[in-house]
């Protein structure tokens, strides 16, 4: 590359914008993390049904969760799947992969057999952490892929107190959104936490040549391909944005505490940068929007928080500005420092 071409854009910047990042400044992205899970450890750092949590807790979960996954023997670097839409355990889930030493594979949750049992086995995951709803896909096609070792989660067991078996007996009972399933030696998810916590957690040293995710693409020019992505990628991809991000987060932000509405899928790349990686990065709440087709629903959460940055697609922001229940409901003006 010649080094006298002049980079003109550069003029374009903000003024408070810096040109160069530096990500060898983090050994990793779990680096990056767990800087986070100490500055922030009280603030609030995901909420999902009227349910929080801390930074600090996501911390000693992904700990536990990360044990429970180092216990099952699998080498540094092996392959593990998180099939979840947008619930508490997800940001556990993938602190805990990668802390663990990890890879994690992001995996659509509304996938068909046929589309899970190519991810599956393309990847080469081992392990896999699976909302219920969705683990009959699972068991249709888990004998022929190398997933020895199984994680099942369901809506209520984070959410504490009576409210969790409520949720559980509605989703399960009323709404029958779990279909019948049998996957013999799986964990449930509070049973590997607590599993996890009492095996212990091993800090594994990564490097940032190490692969954090295999990101899979939608697949419309053919099979779904797996983007490799290290950790020096991710971090790369958070500082830019941090760097971006910085002017505007200087300003007042409302009563102190930065609210980012996550209706973007986590298991897309766009929403797990936007809304967990930057959300972690900057101490915010990210306000986790489990289904976010059910546009009603949608709104009837959103109205409960001021929040300052929403981001998100065509389809979702037409879908809300065409609802009469989100026009009704909507402010005047979109609330201060809001990013759309």
């Amino acid at each position: 590359m010649n080094n006298n071409i002049t980079k003109f854009w550069l003029k374009h910047y903000p003024k408070d914008v810096p040109t160069e990042i530096d990500p060898s400044r983090y050994r990793s992205l779990v680096h990056l993390l767990e800087e986070s899970f100490r500055k922030f450890a009280g603030q609030n750092a995901y909420v999902c049904m009227d349910k929080r949590l801390t930074y600090a807790e996501v911390d000693d979960h992904s700990r536990k969760l990360g044990g429970w996954l180092q216990s099952t023997g699998m080498e540094k670097g092996g392959r593990v799947a998180v099939m979840m839409p947008n619930v508490l355990q997800y940001p556990i889930a993938v602190a805990a992969v990668l802390r663990a030493g990890y890879t994690v594979v992001n995996v659509n949750p509304l996938y068909t057999a046929r589309e899970l049992e190519h991810q599956l086995r393309d990847s080469g995951a081992e392990a896999i952490i699976i909302l219920e709803n969705f683990a009959t896909t699972l068991e249709r096609v888990i004998d022929r892929t190398q997933v020895k070792h199984v994680v099942v989660a369901d809506m209520g067991e984070m959410l504490g107190g009576v409210k969790g078996p409520l949720v559980n007996f509605a989703v399960r009972r009323v709404k029958k959104l779990v279909p019948p399933y049998s996957l013999p030696g799986a964990s449930r998810f509070r049973e590997a936490l607590t599993e996890g916590a009492r095996i212990g957690f091993e800090p594994v040293s990564l490097e940032h040549d190490d692969i954090a995710f295999l990101q899979y693409t939608g697949g419309t020019t053919g099979v779904s391909k797996g983007a490799t992505l290290t950790h020096r990628n991710v971090i790369a991809n958070v500082l830019q944005n941090d760097a971006w991000a910085r002017p505007a987060l200087k300003k007042e932000i409302g009563d102190g505490e930065l609210t980012i509405v996550c209706a973007l899928p986590l298991y897309h790349i766009l929403g797990l940068t936007a809304c967990m990686l930057m959300g972690t990065r900057w101490g915010a709440k990210n306000i986790l929007i489990p289904n976010p087709r059910d546009i009603a629903g949608v709104v009837k959460e959103l109205v409960k928080y001021r929040f300052n940055f929403f981001p998100g697609v065509n389809t979702l922001f037409n879908g809300l500005m065409n609802n009469v229940s989100a026009n009704k409901s909507a402010p005047t003006s979109c609330p201060r420092d809001c990013a759309h």
